[in-house]
């Protein structure tokens, strides 16, 4: 499991690419934002499945597995399960060093669980 922290006006999907990097997987999962050809590319790259829906204003729309994509509850559970931790909701922490820290913790905690 990894994890990258950005600024708060950052999106997420530029940090998608370091964050699969050195990781074999078989599958992928994504919401739309993350739906860029460069992406899709490097997971193909990985021998990986991409299953990310299609951006509304792609022209070439790929297929999505729906019954694989469904399960990508999984993930948003671990995120409101994170949320629990009231320092990882409410972002006390003055330092991203401090954060991370904190979010490591409770990502620890869960998988002890």
């Amino acid at each position: 499991v990894r994890f990258t922290l950005t600024a708060g006006q950052k999106g997420d999907a530029p940090q998608a690419a370091a964050l699969i990097e050195g990781l074999s997987a078989e599958v992928v999962m994504a919401d739309a934002a993350y739906d860029a050809d460069h992406l899709r590319q490097a997971i193909a790259a990985k021998g990986a499945l991409a299953v990310i829906p299609n951006n509304p204003s792609r022209a070439l729309k790929y297929p999505l597995d729906k019954h694989l994509y469904a399960q990508r509850h999984l993930v948003e559970c671990c995120f409101s399960k994170l949320k629990q931790f009231r320092r990882v909701a409410t972002r006390f922490e003055k330092t991203a060093r401090n954060y991370r820290a904190v979010v490591t913790l409770a990502a620890i905690v869960l998988w002890m669980r």
